[in-house]
């Protein structure tokens, strides 16, 4: 059976949760807390060496770490991964805009203001995060303005890479009332069959921010 490390507060993580989920496969989820130091010890580093999740073990074995390559092997010959090899490179071209373009901005807000309670040491980081970030979903916007998803009308992995820090880019302070576009195209993904939510963060209280 597939094995799983993965943080289900976290977009990365969430990518593998959603796409199992809508393949109706099984694997066995090992929840890992990022905050918890679990990842920098020498047992998670011997199964990756760059000390993140979500790692995926497949079954004979093999580790296979970043989560848009995890995407990738997971939705062979499904309906997630298109057959022509023009959409495939259209996939992989969005895949990379996320994790270039997209997460390092809309993700690092999130997480600075919702997991370290806006920590001042980063207040003077978030303006020059804000506006790449903005411009990250700019170009989505205007993508989605004459589509229904991402590549060939057709819902791919190239729609859960993109949803996973989209649909939550409010809790890192981007207003998405501004991108109608985006704001379809996120109700048109949460409509898929098996689709699932994702974890959410809960304050030091116990509750969700």
């Amino acid at each position: 059976m597939l094995r799983v490390y993965g943080d289900s507060r976290s977009g990365n993580c969430h990518k593998l949760k959603l796409l199992l989920a809508q393949l109706e496969q099984d694997c066995d989820w090992h929840e890992v807390d990022v905050m918890s130091g679990a990842t920098r010890t020498a047992e998670f580093r011997a199964m990756n060496p760059n000390g993140k999740i979500p790692l995926l073990r497949l079954e004979d074995g093999t580790w296979l770490a970043e989560s848009n390559a995890c995407l990738f092997y997971l939705a062979q010959n499904s309906p997630f991964w298109p057959q022509a090899a023009t959409a495939q490179a259209q996939v992989m071209q969005w895949l990379f805009f996320e994790q270039y373009s997209h997460e390092p901005y809309i993700a690092t807000l999130r997480f600075w203001k919702q997991f370290l309670d806006e920590d001042p040491q980063y207040a003077d980081r978030y303006a020059w995060r804000r506006e790449p970030g903005y411009r990250a979903l700019e170009v989505m916007e205007e993508h989605l303005r004459t589509r229904a998803f991402f590549v060939n009308e057709q819902y791919s992995i190239a729609d859960i890479g993109l949803f996973a820090y989209s649909h939550v880019a409010g809790e890192g302070g981007f207003e998405l009332q501004r991108f109608p576009a985006i704001r379809a195209w996120l109700d048109r993904v949460a409509a898929q069959a098996g689709h699932i939510a994702m974890a959410p963060i809960l304050s030091r209280a116990g509750h969700a921010p």
